[in-house]
């Protein structure tokens, strides 16, 4: 058995796939993301030229229009603060959210509180319950470990259709280098966003519905989405010195905001599925991802990281309630759940899939 060992300089250790350490002890996410961000200085794509550019082609192409662009909202810290900085650069939102029946009520408090001060439009598609449950029970039949890949991808399902409706090309996007570098992901911890046959084949094999009401954007749409009707994709944050720290005591102050505790804890199914459904079935704490990431921005000592990682995101008394809470809504037996957590990890490419199988993964 492999000797556990841990980054010197983050908290990537070898419970991540296909780590490596260099002679200072240093891993190869840490290295990787030092050779993006020297990428991204030398590139020249991110100046205050290029920001401007962007939001003059984001306003001409929303004249005439009764927006310019669209964002997703779901009451956390990123898109809450992209909102915000949006109607400080005089541009006009839709904001689109996506109700999946998990939502907690400070998110939903948050939006709500966001879209009033911000003089903004909100639409919110509802999922179909009943379906949505299903495809989100077959995920968990199926043994894999994305399960959160079906609200992801009817948000982008979504927010497509909504530029699409109002004839906008731009979507304020959420990414941001400081706590979500693509780099920092190990291969294997999450899975292809656009997989839509992956999710057919998961519910076809573990499923009790059809597919009828679920939001669909297959890769072919997407491509021609993307490339032939041009909608961008504009990550408003890359721009910036984002602080996720500063972030929320803005928030706080200009719109009554409030926390929620923890990375995409606005949603009750995304806590309890990052802070134990993966910890425990897969032995995957995203929590090393975001604080690693964080430390190499400077936004977090590594000591500090440490300490966070001592500290449960469940109490027992609350991860009782929770673990309840999470087999009754979604219509499992204890023991059938039981049973789930203790099934054999399957990889999403045991089934048909859209995407490139991982090296030696597939």
């Amino acid at each position: 058995m492999n000797e556990h060992r841990v980054c010197t300089r983050c908290l990537m250790d070898t419970t991540c796939n296909f780590i490596e350490f260099d002679d200072h002890g240093v891993c190869n996410f840490c290295r990787q993301y030092e050779s993006d961000m020297q990428e991204r200085r030398e590139s020249g794509k991110f100046t205050q030229e290029r920001f401007d550019q962007a939001m003059a082609a984001i306003r001409e192409d929303g004249q005439g229009k009764e927006f310019d662009c669209v964002a997703g909202v779901s009451g956390g810290v990123d898109s809450s603060y992209i909102a915000l900085r949006a109607k400080q650069l005089g541009l006009r939102v839709l904001c689109v959210h996506v109700d999946n029946g998990w939502d907690t009520v400070i998110a939903n408090k948050n939006i709500e509180r966001l879209v009033k001060k911000l003089d903004f439009t909100l639409h919110t598609d509802v999922l179909d319950w009943e379906e949505f449950k299903d495809i989100q029970r077959s995920f968990f039949k199926a043994s894999v470990v994305d399960i959160e890949l079906v609200t992801d991808q009817a948000l982008f399902a979504c927010i497509f259709r909504a530029c699409r409706r109002h004839d906008l090309h731009y979507v304020l996007g959420g990414y941001n280098p400081t706590s979500e570098a693509s780099c920092f992901m190990p291969k294997g911890w999450n899975h292809d966003k656009m997989d839509v046959l992956n999710i057919f084949a998961i519910q076809n094999r573990f499923g009790q519905k059809r597919i009828d009401n679920y939001p669909i954007l297959d890769p072919y749409t997407y491509r021609k989405v993307r490339f032939h009707e041009g909608l961008q994709t504009f990550n408003l944050l890359e721009f910036e010195e984002f602080n996720h720290a500063e972030a929320i005591e803005t928030l706080k102050r200009e719109l009554g905001w409030e926390d929620y505790g923890g990375k995409h804890c606005e949603s009750q199914f995304t806590k309890f599925y990052q802070g134990h459904i993966l910890p425990v079935k897969f032995n995957v704490d995203k929590r090393k991802v975001h604080y690693s990431n964080m430390i190499m921005a400077g936004e977090m000592t590594r000591a500090t990281a440490l300490e966070k990682m001592e500290k449960p995101l469940y109490s027992e008394r609350e991860l009782r309630r929770e673990t309840a809470y999470v087999i009754k809504k979604l219509g499992f037996t204890v023991e059938e759940f039981e049973a789930i957590m203790k099934a054999p990890v399957k990889n999403h490419f045991d089934y048909p899939s859209d995407s490139q199988p991982i090296r030696g993964q597939g």
